[in-house]
Order: structure tokens, then C-alpha cells, then sequence
């Protein structure tokens, strides 16, 4: 592997409790940040997917322009696809009166797809061998395709099958840690990861309506804004933290 080739090794994060803390939380202030932006603060889904998708194409410029892991730009990244992808499938349900079952079954086609030619032109659907700019570009197609299956199934849980939001968190929790307990005894790591990416979306969505929505409609009712807020504050503070521990790795490197 030549020089250029290992610098493309930082542009993903390692993968660990802190990753999957943080990933998370994003997909959970994605639900609540999307519905803050279109309900509470009234900018509605056309103007919120319009605003949303700008921050996005900003941020994944810099986030591709970048030559190692940058956490804040890879993190903001990871907030907007989140936001945009929760978006995508509201704009279906919402807008076009697609159900969730059609939607849920379109990500799984588009995600399944997007991970067979990702493997078919690079041979490796690893993150850690996101070491070229098209690799990279595989990777936050499929991030992107996740963020919007994850919100589909997520509602289609708690919604359409009518598990409600505490059962349908508790059963994506439960199949996380299935996924989890499999990778521990051995089970192939890309295909646990990529699993346990998957279903973090939509526990972040089950947890974010739990959090926000009415009593009466069985959340705590703590509302998108100060759900949103909170969350973003915990993912500044650990994102801040990975930022400062990469920059005293570069400064200490010879």
C-alpha cells in the first residue's frame, strides 16, 4: 500500500464504544432535529430537505477534500446525512403517500444495490479499506441509504405494525445486541458491522419519538427541541474529545 493509499485509512473512525455512542445519538437528534425544523420552527419539509441537503453537499465536500480523519467535519457529515435520510422518508410518507412498507422495501432494493456494486468495483465493503476518494463515495451512499431504510423500518415498527415506541425500541436494542453477541462469537466482522449500522437508525428513530412525542401518544413528551438540544450537546462534547485526542496524535508523530 503506498503512502497516499494509508493516509485514506484516517478518513473513517476507528470503530468503538465512543463511535457507536455518538452514531446514535446523531440518528436520534436526525428524527428529533428533522421534526424541530419542519414542525416546531415551521420551515416545513420542502424548505427543511432544501436547507438540509445544502449543509450536506458543503460538508461532504469537505469531508472528501479532507487528507485524514477530521472528527468534526466526519461527525457533521454524519448529522446531516441523518437529518437528510429521516427527510427523504417523511417526504414519501407525507408528501407523496408512499407507505412505509413501499418505502421500507425501496432502501432495502437501493441499499442491497448500492452494497453489491460497492463490492463488485472495490472487492471489500470494510471501512477499514476506505483508502481512495470512490471508495469513500461507496462509503457515504451507503451511510445515506442506511440513515433512510433506518427511518422507514423505524416508523414501520412503531407505527404501521403499532408496536408503539418503547416495544419498537427495546426490540432494536434487543437485535443490536444479538448482532453484537454474534461478532463475539465470531460471526464475519463487516457483515456485523454493517447490521449493527443498520439497526442503530432506526433504534435512534424509535428512541427520538419516544423521547419527544405527547404522552398521550405514548412518548415521554419531552419535545423535539429540547431532545435535539441535548443530544447535540453530548455529541459536541465527544466529538471535541476525538478531536483533541487526533490532534495530539499528530503532534506527537514524528
Amino acid at each position: 500500500m503506498n503512502a497516499t493509499a494509508a493516509r485514506w485509512l484516517n478518513k473513517v473512525p476507528e470503530v468503538t464504544l465512543s463511535f457507536w455512542v455518538i452514531k446514535i445519538l446523531s440518528t436520534t437528534v436526525g428524527e428529533t432535529g428533522a421534526d424541530y425544523l419542519a414542525v416546531d420552527a415551521g420551515l416545513g419539509a420542502g424548505w427543511t430537505s432544501i436547507g438540509m441537503a445544502a449543509l450536506l453537499a458543503i460538508a461532504l465536500f469537505f469531508q472528501l477534500r479532507t487528507k485524514a480523519y477530521t472528527p468534526w467535519i466526519y461527525w457533521l457529515t454524519v448529522v446531516l446525512v441523518s437529518i437528510v435520510g429521516t427527510q427523504i422518508t417523511d417526504i414519501l410518507t407525507d408528501k407523496l403517500d408512499i407507505s412505509l412498507y413501499t418505502s421500507t422495501v425501496i432502501f432495502s432494493v437501493l441499499l442491497a444495490l448500492n452494497f453489491l456494486v460497492w463490492y463488485r468495483t472495490e472487492r471489500s465493503l470494510s471501512i477499514r479499506a476506505i483508502v481512495t476518494p470512490r471508495r469513500e463515495v461507496f462509503y457515504w451512499a451507503t451511510v445515506l441509504c442506511t440513515f433512510a431504510l433506518g427511518t422507514a423500518a423505524g416508523h414501520l415498527a412503531t407505527e404501521a405494525l403499532g408496536l408503539g415506541f418503547t416495544l419498537g425500541a427495546v426490540i432494536f436494542a434487543l437485535m443490536i445486541g444479538a448482532t453484537l453477541l454474534a461478532w463475539r462469537l465470531g460471526a464475519n466482522v463487516v457483515l456485523t458491522f454493517w447490521i449493527t449500522y443498520i439497526l442503530t437508525r432506526p433504534f435512534g428513530a424509535s428512541l427520538g419519538d419516544l423521547l419527544t412525542q405527547a404522552k398521550t401518544y405514548g412518548g415521554l413528551g419531552m419535545g423535539a427541541s429540547w431532545t435535539s438540544a441535548i443530544f447535540l450537546c453530548v455529541i459536541v462534547l465527544l466529538v471535541a474529545v476525538a478531536q483533541i485526542g487526533v490532534g495530539n496524535r499528530r503532534t506527537l508523530r514524528p
